[in-house]
């Protein structure tokens, strides 16, 4: 009998995740991936660090190379390969390889769609310059970090308030000590987080010297020589010798469009509990995919290191054959900008209203330490439940060292349908150097007690 062949298409967290648990259960098959990247499986959440040079090297954020993924697994990952073209009723899939140029077709039983996401990039005049960067995969971070260590600008934009904007930020203003600019449209920073808790966020990136410009919209870009010298807002122009594009990205589903698979929200692939679309011999997992919010049960889209690995598995797991279920996520994140960290999980005070709920939300000040003991730094802890059920939907959390953590005991809340009561009466652990007697957490449920 031949072989069953499984193709890949993306060679990321989502896609390596699959391929792993594809092979523990299915020994014999042939298990061949396609990366249009010169890298396979490393981590995109570093980079702004090794942006930074937090991170020294590169090979620091692999996780392995594609001739380990051969000696160790039997994985044949293609590098700078890019699928172009998928013939499901043919079980086909168009393949040019990036380095010369060539197109050949290959065929496969089973097909995993692991496109991921790509950075959305307005069409404004100076975007092509020289100096101005998306960071969407490694080889883009390689770029920002040389530009940095053989220009040395001394001036640095970044466009978006969103997690990139922020950790970008960080890496050229606290780390390169570099005059930044972090400019967004918006009237607030971090747009999944309510308004009250975002203002603590802008005070704090403008605690330490960057220049926050929010409620500006981005209209070009000044250029002299190719490089880029500014760049052009609704208020008017801002010296810049670098610039980081963080405007959030789209799924990757233009293949699977094309192909006939079904999308869902926001134009990601649609996918079951176990991945698959809805052809039965495709899956999709990671950047690519929709979910399902376990908060409100309708399907949700979201771009997480977190949610690409655990579809990963879950797909990989259903391709060998196994049985598993992403149930659903909650989009919890979290990041910070210098010392002050912010966390966010389940439905914002703007979610929840648009949901028609039923709610009550309660925000207080404290400490992420005993109050007496050194290092002890404000945080602010938001939470917010149903009428009603008392039902825990959603909690936000911003704050000096220690804050951001915290966030998953919300988020372990909401996974298991918690109501106020049950997140007060958890047996959390106490000492002086980590928090108070009453963790911030329950503090704040407390208070949300006194309105549900």
């Amino acid at each position: 009998m031949a072989k069953e062949r499984i193709i890949i298409v993306g060679g990321d967290a989502a896609g390596m995740s699959a391929a792993g648990q594809a092979r523990n259960l299915l020994p014999d098959a042939d298990i061949v991936v396609y990366e249009r990247s010169g890298y396979p499986s490393y981590s995109a959440c570093g980079i702004p660090y090794y942006v930074a040079g937090l991170v020294e090297s590169k090979d620091s954020l692999l996780v392995r190379t594609p001739a380990e993924f051969l000696e160790r697994q039997n994985i044949v990952v293609n590098v700078r390969h890019e699928v172009t073209d998928l013939d499901l009723d043919a079980g086909r899939v168009t393949v040019r390889n990036l380095a010369t140029g060539a197109e050949f077709k290959d065929g496969f039983d089973k097909l995993l769609l692991a496109t991921g996401a790509s950075p959305v990039l307005p069409r404004l005049n100076g975007i092509e310059a020289d100096g101005v960067f998306s960071l969407g995969v490694l080889e883009t971070g390689i770029a920002v970090r040389k530009f940095i260590d053989q220009r040395r600008p001394g001036r640095a934009v970044v466009i978006g308030g969103g997690y990139i904007g922020l950790e970008m930020a960080e890496a050229f203003a606290c780390v390169r000590n570099i005059k930044t600019a972090l400019i967004d449209r918006a009237p607030q920073v971090m747009s999944t987080f309510d308004p009250d808790m975002a203002e603590h966020i802008a005070g704090a990136i403008r605690g330490i010297g960057t220049d926050l410009r929010l409620g500006e919209t981005l209209l070009g870009f000044g250029t002299e020589g190719g490089g880029v010298r500014s760049v052009i807002t609704e208020g008017g122009s801002i010296p810049a010798d670098i610039v980081v594009m963080g405007l959030g990205v789209r799924p990757n589903s233009e293949l699977a469009e094309r192909a006939g698979l079904k999308l869902s929200v926001r134009n990601s692939i649609a996918v079951d509990e176990s991945m698959r679309t809805s052809h039965p011999a495709v899956w999709a997992a990671g950047d690519c995919a929709s979910t399902t919010h376990l908060v409100t049960g309708k399907p949700f889209w979201v771009a997480l290191g977190t949610v690409a690995n655990k579809s990963g598995r879950v797909a990989g797991i259903s391709i060998g054959g196994g049985r598993a279920a992403l149930k659903g996520v909650l989009g919890t994140a979290m990041s910070k900008h210098c010392s002050f960290e912010v966390a966010r999980t389940g439905l914002s005070t703007r979610e929840a209203e648009e949901e028609g709920r039923r709610f009550q939300s309660v925000v207080i000040k404290t400490k992420t330490r005993a109050g007496y003991f050194p290092g002890a730094e404000n945080m602010y802890v938001k939470l917010l439940a149903e009428e009603g059920s008392r039902r825990l939907i959603g909690g936000q959390i911003v704050g000096g060292q220690g804050a951001a953590k915290r966030v998953d005991i919300i988020a372990t809340a909401l996974a298991a349908g918690m109501t106020v009561e049950e997140l007060v009466d958890l047996d959390l652990g106490y000492a002086p150097p980590f928090s108070m007697a009453w963790d911030p957490v329950q503090v704040a449920g407390r208070e949300l007690l006194k309105k549900v």
